[in-house]
């Protein structure tokens, strides 16, 4: 892929012939101080090509902490969650009293899978659905990735294909709105399914010794880690999914599709997206996870170069674009060791629920006020205070100053409190990430420490840590010149920058402008 030295001129990327190709690669957890970190682990071609070769953004700001489905929609559409609709990877399911997928779509099915998905509640175009209008159709855009919501997100609506690792069945499963079956998805399915595979993979330290991991305390060197995913495990396709080993799935199946569907080879231009992580792992044997996730980047780097050799050896390679953006990393899984004495304490959902129905009781007559809870959000019971002919921001008001007087509670606040921007390090950032039509009435956050236990849905476990990580952006394409950008930049500047080095209209609802390099 030729680079444009640094004398050349800021406009010469408008000049010159567009891409035929652009790859976008979105990493769970990616991280700018273990990419320095690790540096001399990594191998020439991969992330050392990028820190070497690309242009170099240290740091996206997202605004708020977003989970991956939600990080990917921002960066894909240019739009923050109040105006793209993705605010997380589940909605609440008012009938069923628990999280849904936020892009379950009853009129479609799935293949391969019992889930049913659609990108209908986008509710904006995304950069591939305009690369597809660009090219009249005739281009081809796929989206390969091990969460089923990143995938049919990173493909959006006008996308050939979207396929992602089932939790049940271990195989690539889509959903029918998309009608294209590659040979490479359905060959892996029937030829080489992971279900046939999964017993003899294992996830072994990459490195000699366990001392060669930077950073590791002499005195506490862990064992070597070996993790298995055997039959009688019944979360085996879960814990592969996060795992390093997963990320080489999406690699291989992304070369096969980059051969097989010729990519970068027909007109206009083509477009691959591929979802990885880096994340602390949560099924490690320990709460300090360090060698995994350092393991994790030289695996990855790894999957990277074989990537990048593919897309080299086909005809055009010189017209690639490729973007590799870091998302937010979901919160590690457990506690400290009690030995350390660090004070923690778990927020029980069903209690916090029975408490707050009582008060209200107290205060306002008999009845189940609070309807549900889900992922910090409670959603109170409208008919009810409807019919009581009560003011529903005065319910929500005291709702938020019990569960502020909670244990383990370092906030509660309304909706009204967020759509007025009155609560937040950032209001303005948080009022933006927040989908009305999604969130509860009241929202809490959990002392840093503490376990946030979903002991009324079954839900996941939320483990409170305030943590800032440097997320970067590398941009690797021709005639863009090797540079390092260290201020903050907002992250829906990144698909208008896309758009234009590709020569395309921006996503619909992309409100800033491009980075002008």
């Amino acid at each position: 892929m030729a680079m444009l030295g640094a004398s050349a001129a800021p406009q010469a990327s408008l000049r010159s012939e567009r891409p035929s190709l652009v790859v976008g690669i979105v990493v769970e957890g990616l991280n700018e101080d273990y990419l320095n970190l690790l540096h001399d682990k990594f191998s020439n071609g991969g992330f050392k090509r990028l820190m070497g070769s690309a242009l170099v953004v240290e740091q996206l700001d997202y605004g708020t902490f977003l989970d991956p489905a939600a990080a990917t929609a921002m960066l894909y559409t240019g739009a923050a969650p109040s105006v793209n609709g993705i605010a997380g990877a589940q909605r609440f399911d008012m009938v069923r009293q628990r999280g849904r997928s936020i892009l379950a779509d009853s009129t479609q099915l799935g293949n391969f899978t019992s889930e049913a998905l659609s990108p209908a509640p986008i509710l904006v175009s995304t950069l591939t659905d305009e690369l597809k209008i660009d090219g009249n159709g005739a281009t081809h855009a796929y989206a390969i990735a091990s969460d089923a919501q990143q995938a049919v997100i990173m493909a959006g609506h006008a996308g050939n294909g979207a396929y992602w690792i089932d939790d049940v069945t271990g195989q690539w499963a889509t959903t029918t709105y998309y009608g294209d079956a590659p040979q490479a998805v359905s060959q892996r399915n029937y030829r080489t399914p992971l279900s046939m595979r999964l017993d003899t993979l294992t996830w072994r330290p990459s490195l000699g010794s366990m001392d060669q991991y930077p950073d590791l305390p002499q005195t506490r060197l862990p064992q070597p880690f070996n993790y298995t995913f055997p039959k009688k495990d019944v979360n085996r396709y879960k814990s592969f999914k996060v795992s390093a080993k997963g990320n080489e799935e999406v690699t291989s199946l992304a070369s096969e599709l980059l051969y097989y569907q010729m990519l970068g080879q027909h007109q206009g231009v083509d477009m691959l997206s591929l979802a990885y992580s880096v994340a602390p792992y949560p099924y490690s044997i320990s709460s300090d996870n360090r060698a995994e996730t350092m393991d994790a980047y030289i695996k990855l780097d790894k999957d990277l170069e074989r990537l990048f050799q593919a897309i080299d050896s086909k005809p055009g390679a010189e017209r690639t674009l490729i973007f590799v953006a870091g998302l937010p990393a979901r919160t590690a899984s457990r506690v400290d060791d009690p030995q350390w004495r660090v004070p923690t304490g778990q927020f029980s959902s069903r209690k916090a629920k029975s408490l707050l129905n009582m008060y209200l009781i107290a205060l306002h007559g008999n009845g189940e006020w609070v309807s549900g809870y889900h992922n910090l959000n409670f959603y109170l019971n409208r008919n009810l205070i409807n019919s009581r002919k009560l003011d529903l921001q005065t319910i929500r008001s005291e709702a938020a100053e019990f569960l502020n007087r909670m244990s383990g509670v370092s906030n509660a606040y309304t909706i009204d409190d967020v759509l007025a921007a009155r609560v937040g390090p950032d209001p303005q950032a948080l009022r933006r990430n927040t989908s009305v039509a999604n969130s509860g009435d009241v929202m809490i956050e959990v002392n840093p420490g503490w376990e946030a236990v979903d002991d009324l849905t079954g839900g996941p476990t939320y483990l409170s840590r305030d943590s800032h990580s440097a997320l970067p952006l590398f941009i690797l394409a021709p005639n863009i010149a090797a540079e390092r950008i260290s201020i903050p930049l907002d992250v829906r500047q990144v698909a208008p920058t896309v758009a234009r080095l590709l020569r395309i209209r921006s996503p619909n609802a992309a409100s800033l402008p491009a980075l002008r390099r």
